[in-house]
């Protein structure tokens, strides 16, 4: 007896590398250790009260099916942010769709416009990175190329050096700015560029914003929608991270009108539209900037407490300009996951090694800013001391 036969995409399936984080320290907590736990980028901020309260009285005695299409309310509420944000105008009718926040769509946008028949079978994205991309492509048989993000070019990728064979076979050039886990940020000029290469070789841009609202520098960072062109484009955002809602599930895709026309009709059949109480809040966050602002500052608080620790011991950190994470440099000739393994078991830290996000990223761990101030006091004050027993 054989049992039940499992797809190419199951079987192919490796573990996601966060859980084996979540079950040392597990362990560790197990152990009597306690964490402060800067592995995975699950904000631990409340999730405003007014949000929590439109949540509340959105609530229906009858809930029925939510339409694929999403609220026209909250498509609305979004162009309104789009415009605000980016200084652009985007057709809530044409050219929003609501999503179950952001990994959904990551993972799934393949199905789209995959089509091994006529030649695309294949997805580029960027390394380091996002894991999400080149598992929802592999799920369904297609294949992935790696563009190396550069440190010495801002962490952006060649796109000039990816050859000609792969751009003929790519459906998709995924990028992902603010980036995880690197924490920089791609000018307008590239995102041009990169929009004007796909368009030249018939690839769909998918552009990952989910971290745009969490950034330090005076200016925002910009982003695809700010495009005059939007042909072959989506740009994706989430609430999640923006205003502590990761549990609402609760994002949007927007761009190409004909893209979004094919979503509307792929997603009646998959049945991941948001329930309405949930659109109904998200569209009061989206309205919202104040607790934005508010949270950026927070962060803003603790990046400056963990970069100050780091400085003083002259230990690097790249990129992080933006989003709540740090990309620091392993300050030993330890692995990333050695370094990791080590800040878990001398000091009850959590971090994720850069291995974790593909070979480009070993030599670094990735900080996700989201324990509270007060951990993230003591576990700068856990790292002094680490780290001074590495310069000795």
């Amino acid at each position: 007896m054989t049992g039940i036969q499992r797809s190419p995409g199951i079987r192919g399936v490796a573990p996601y590398p966060f859980e084996e984080l979540d079950r040392r320290a597990a362990k560790a907590a197990a152990d009597g250790r306690e964490l402060i736990d800067f592995g995975v980028g699950d904000p631990r901020e409340e999730t405003p009260g007014f949000i929590r309260e439109a949540l509340i009285d959105a609530l229906e005695p009858v809930s029925s099916y939510p339409r694929a299409a999403g609220l026209p309310e909250l498509r609305e509420a979004i162009a309104a942010w789009i415009e605000r944000r980016f200084g652009a105008t985007a057709d809530p009718d044409t050219e929003i769709l609501p999503m179950l926040g952001s990994k959904e769509i990551v993972f799934s946008l393949a199905q789209l416009v995959l089509d091994p028949a006529r030649g695309k079978d294949l997805v580029i994205t960027t390394t380091p990175g996002y894991p999400i991309p080149e598992r929802g492509a592999h799920f369904i048989g297609g294949d992935v190329v790696r563009s190396p993000l550069v440190a010495q070019r801002g962490f952006l990728p060649e796109l000039d050096r990816v050859p000609g064979e792969v751009w003929s076979r790519a459906a998709i050039l995924w990028i992902n700015y603010p980036n995880n886990p690197t924490g920089a940020i791609a000018p307008l000029g590239f995102l041009e560029e990169a929009a004007q290469r796909c368009r030249t070789h018939d690839v769909l841009l998918a552009s990952d914003e989910a971290y745009s609202e969490l950034w330090f520098g005076e200016e925002p960072p910009p982003g695809v929608l700010q495009l005059p062109d939007r042909t072959n484009v989506l740009a994706i955002n989430t609430l999640s991270k923006r205003s502590s809602m990761t549990g609402y599930r609760s994002g949007f895709v927007a761009g190409d009108v004909g893209l979004i026309t094919d979503l509307k009709r792929l997603r009646p059949a998959t049945g991941v539209t948001p329930q309405e109480f949930i659109q109904r809040a998200s569209a009061a966050a989206w309205r919202d900037e104040v607790h934005v602002e508010e949270n950026r500052e927070r962060y803003r608080r603790k990046r400056d407490l963990l970069l100050d620790v780091f400085e003083r011991h002259g230990v690097h950190v790249e990129g992080s300009v933006a989003t709540f994470y740090l990309w620091v440099r392993v300050p030993t000739d330890e692995t990333s996951l050695e370094w990791a393994l080590h800040l878990l078991n001398s000091g009850g830290i959590v971090v994720a090694p850069g291995s974790f996000f593909g070979p480009e990223g070993e030599g670094f761990v990735r900080m996700a800013m989201v324990p509270s101030m007060e951990a993230c006091a003591r576990a700068a004050s856990t790292l002094d001391e680490l780290l001074a027993e590495v310069r000795t």
